[in-house]
């Protein structure tokens, strides 16, 4: 498992699955959540990127690429997302994902 530190002193782990899958845990931290324009640049960045991207919050999970079942989660501040990458790119787009979450979609 590996960590990188935020700039709020927030630490985001994230781990090889063993299955070709990484992730890592992020929490909103936005007072509006991932309402529809923070939910579309995540589905943006996510589509540039190769790997496969899934998102999960609990026993649900969606494409991270896919904006209607991004906005499906009903992710509100606090609420703690499990970002999943498989591909060549997997590091880099957790990486990118995970720090876009932290600056709270650049909408604070």
């Amino acid at each position: 498992m590996t960590g990188s530190q935020h700039q709020d002193g927030m630490e985001t782990q994230s781990a090889d699955t063993g299955d070709g899958w990484r992730q890592a845990r992020v929490t909103i931290k936005n007072r509006l959540g991932m309402h529809a324009r923070p939910a579309m640049s995540f589905v943006d960045l996510a589509n540039a990127m190769a790997s496969d991207i899934r998102v999960g919050k609990g026993e649900q999970e969606v494409d991270g690429k896919s904006i209607m079942q991004m906005m499906m989660l009903a992710a509100t501040q606090g609420t703690e997302l499990v970002i999943r990458a498989k591909g060549h790119d997997a590091s880099d787009a957790l990486k990118k994902l995970s720090d876009l979450v932290d600056r709270k979609f650049d909408e604070e």
